[in-house]
């Protein structure tokens, strides 16, 4: 089972969620596509569409500097990934109560 947001579409899920896992992590969208194993093009349409359809930009550029700028996660989209991971957490935690509730009998027979 996949969970994923939808605001007219499908603008949020696991796929978007870890870009922006990784970019949190690396301070870098191109880093965090990298992790990802996904061209740098693919995350930013991504979070594009994300960003549209939510209303709010979820990462921020951070330009020059010493280390030579980066990407970081708006307040917003701290929120969301969080709200996001924990919608998740608590939503599978159910399915596998339901799973069970429903399956387990057959599962046992069955070994």
């Amino acid at each position: 089972m996949t969970l994923r947001l939808k605001k007219g579409e499908v603008f949020f899920g696991p796929g978007v969620a870890e870009v922006l896992f990784f970019v949190s992590e690396t301070g870098s969208l191109s880093k965090a596509a990298k992790e990802m194993n996904m061209s740098y093009n693919k995350a930013w349409r991504i979070l594009q569409k994300a960003e549209k359809c939510w209303g709010q930009p979820l990462i921020e550029s951070i330009v020059g500097g010493k280390n030579g700028g980066g990407s970081q996660l708006t307040k917003e989209g701290k929120r969301l990934l969080t709200n996001y991971q924990n919608f998740e957490k608590e939503t599978y935690s159910l399915v596998d109560k339901t799973f069970e509730r429903f399956f387990s009998q057959d599962m046992n027979q069955k070994k």
